[in-house]
């Protein structure tokens, strides 16, 4: 599907009707704490719905408790194996692409400002790097899971927050469309499949057509389960490209909430990074991935270490290549790449798991190692907007 302006509009227009109701009807019956508190049990795939769960809730829960009918579970092993051969670059992609390409988006900034949780950010990039591992995972489907419990709880977290900014008459509707809409959600599902494709490419590191094709693919699932209308969703990545590309023309733009974010995921990463000496590689990274436009937007630092970012595909390339040519090489590679990201998790969670639950309120300054074959290596589609 090739989108233009009035269909993109459309899409504005809409969020999430199963959601949404779900909700809204915990709402208008005072269920809210009650759900929270009973869904902290709820955290595999398969087990028993607790006793006290509101009839709305669990009606809910049953009904999104499976994956689409039309998933390719050939092309979903695809997408593991292609996680497991790259997860340190696909974690750094998500980190210090996906996450800033969000923030360009001056209303989705806005919107990111207006939950208490989202105010830290070692807890969201936690949650995203747990939602991220989870799927991944060769039972993410199965009974015991923890990716499909995680999925039906960030859909309701997103219509918690469209309840909120409705009811509270906080969101410009007739200017801005349905605050978390199609047309947002389908952006954030290029941001994080299409866009960490291309800071793979960016960074030098060698992908198969068939893997990058497979993990977009994946994401088309994690999409359907959070609610996004996958018949408005491009089926290929050049049809990815036509619509991130518009609708980044769209909306991008400089804001203050952006460059707020900006400022508290570089402090986050900076803390992790161990000393002081290293600490400018971070603000360095955004800034390679997204360009300098965009970094100026964010208010993205320059340092000394811009320059020296520049170089690290050329090394990048190098180890691709062992990996390539050395089975060895690739097993080792493989396994420095789920220490590394087991690490970083950790330092994000302290250890702990991460729990969703549904905001009662906002806060109230919101201002509006089997790798796929590296065969016919995969190349960005061309930018096109027409």
């Amino acid at each position: 599907m090739i989108h233009t302006e009035a269909s993109m509009d459309a899409l504005r227009q809409t969020g999430d009707r199963l959601a949404d109701a779900t909700v809204a009807t915990l709402f208008e019956r005072g269920e809210v704490g009650k759900f929270n508190t009973l869904m902290r049990y709820v955290s595999t795939a398969g087990a028993p719905l607790p006793d006290g769960l509101p009839d709305v809730a669990r009606e809910y829960l049953e009904v999104t408790s499976v994956p689409p009918s039309w998933v390719d579970w050939g092309e979903m092993e695809k997408a593991r194996l292609f996680f497991i051969d790259n997860n340190v670059h696909i974690s750094t992609a998500l980190s210090f692409a996906s996450m800033p390409a969000c923030y360009l988006v001056p209303h989705v900034a806005k919107l990111l400002s207006a939950t208490h949780g989202l105010e830290y950010p070692s807890k969201r990039m936690a949650e995203t790097g747990q939602f991220t591992v989870h799927l991944m995972r060769p039972d993410a489907f199965e009974a015991g899971s923890r990716f499909i419990p995680a999925a039906q709880k960030v859909r309701l977290l997103h219509a918690s927050i469209r309840h909120h900014l409705v009811r509270e008459d906080r969101w410009d509707i007739a200017a801005l469309g349905t605050p978390i809409c199609q047309e947002d959600m389908i952006g954030g599902q290029m941001f994080f499949s299409l866009l960490v494709l291309d800071s793979l490419h960016r960074l030098n590191i060698h992908m198969s057509t068939e893997g990058a094709e497979a993990y977009y693919y994946a994401w088309r699932v994690v999409g359907a389960m959070l609610g996004v209308d996958q018949e408005a969703v491009p089926a290929t990545l050049d049809e990815a490209r036509s619509f991130l590309d518009r609708y980044m023309i769209r909306h991008m733009g400089p804001s203050e909430e952006g460059a707020h974010l900006t400022r508290q995921l570089i402090d986050l990463y900076e803390e992790i990074v161990p000393g002081t000496f290293f600490d400018p590689v971070v603000s360095a990274l955004v800034r390679h991935l997204v360009g300098d436009t965009c970094a100026d937007w964010l208010r993205v630092p320059r340092t000394a270490w811009d320059t020296v970012v520049k170089a690290a595909p050329h090394l990048l390339g190098v180890l691709e290549t062992i990996e390539d040519r050395s089975p060895l090489g690739a097993w080792a590679l493989d396994r420095l790449g789920q220490l590394t990201t087991v690490l970083e998790l950790s330092s994000l969670t302290r250890g702990r798991v991460m729990h969703y639950a549904i905001p009662e309120q906002l806060k109230k300054e919101y201002g509006v190692s089997g790798a796929v074959p590296r065969t016919r290596r995969w190349s960005p589609p061309a930018p096109s907007v027409s």
